[in-house]
């Protein structure tokens, strides 16, 4: 099958296409490859994609307004994309709010306006957030929660990529299948991260701050079980009714931010130096994920501690790093 993968050369994109490509798909990737974090981790996550045949790249802005234009032609008989292509965090987006109503909003006009286009098209699979429960107290968060209070500039970003989906799904009845990540982690990871922050501050033996006093908990989700929640879209079955359906891919199980600390610290086998600091703006003290929908419809059952997950990470950190 050929799918259409955008965010290629990210953290998700990166192991989703992996794991595609191993499953036999044809895919296409494609990535603006911005410097939000270190271009020479985006190239060599693609470097390692591009040594199989069945993987095409084009390096594109998919919030500019001829976006469409140049890439259906390449495209027009894919009927699968897979969006994953984001602004992602939630700090950088106090200072750089622009960047969001690109890559979050008007990309995801882009993409629909896209599958608008192919004929037959089949499914938009695309990537929203935790982040959209905002300061929503009941926990685990459920997708039937109301989600009209968001705490950041990013999760506004995304519900609003959310509701925009929604509505072309109705219009041009396309589906679509949006997917709320949480804290999602493992080799390959983000730089702007816990996990790789605490990491490279670990290694370096330098001061990382801790905010909220360290009082967090995040339903920390291993990539590998993330990708395992994507995979049975690709096999998808197209809806008559729900056109526009929501799931929670998390681990179901919220972790204290000190856990995270302290295992690093044993897998890494040096002494965090910690400086506690006050809630950071837009962040929230304690993400949960209800899974009960993702189980049912998707077989999701994530399969990855933390302790293992992290682990992994570290590995991967200092074979990557080349630290002895």
């Amino acid at each position: 099958m050929k799918i259409l993968v955008t965010g290629a050369a990210g953290f998700i994109g990166f192991h989703l296409c992996e794991r595609l490509l191993k499953d036999n798909h044809q895919i296409f990737g494609i990535d603006n490859i911005n410097n939000y974090y270190d271009v020479k981790l985006k190239k060599d996550r693609l470097n390692i994609l591009l040594k199989n045949k069945k993987f095409k790249f084009k390096k594109i802005d998919i919030s500019s307004e001829n976006f469409v234009k140049k890439i259906y032609p390449l495209t027009k008989n894919f009927k699968i994309i897979i969006h994953l292509a984001a602004q992602a965090g939630v700090r950088y987006s106090i200072t750089h709010p622009y960047k969001y109503i690109e890559s979050n909003v008007k990309s995801q006009v882009s993409i629909l306006e896209l599958a608008k286009k192919i004929k037959n098209f089949e499914h938009l699979i695309y990537a929203s957030s935790s982040s959209v429960y905002g300061s929503n107290k009941k926990t685990p968060f459920s997708t039937n929660d109301r989600v009209d209070d968001p705490i950041s500039l990013y999760g506004a970003s995304k519900r609003s990529g959310e509701l925009i989906a929604k509505s072309y799904s109705k219009m041009f009845k396309i589906n679509c299948t949006a997917l709320r990540f949480f804290s999602v982690y493992g080799p390959w990871g983000r730089p702007d991260m816990a996990a790789y922050i605490f990491t490279k501050n670990l290694f370096e033996k330098k001061t990382f701050d801790l905010f909220n006093f360290g009082r967090m908990e995040r339903d920390f989700t291993f990539v590998e079980d993330i990708v395992n929640g994507i995979i049975p879209l690709v096999k998808f079955k197209k809806r008559k009714k729900d056109l526009h359906k929501i799931y929670n891919l998390g681990n179901n199980k919220p972790e204290p931010l000190m856990k995270l600390v302290n295992l690093l610290e044993k897998f890494s086998g040096k002494k965090a130096k910690i400086k506690k600091k006050g809630m950071q703006l837009g962040d929230v003290r304690h993400t949960y994920a209800n899974i009960k929908d993702s189980k049912k419809d998707l077989k999701f059952k994530p399969q990855t501690n933390l302790e293992e997950g992290l682990e992994k990470f570290v590995n991967w950190y200092k074979e990557y790093h080349k630290i002895n």
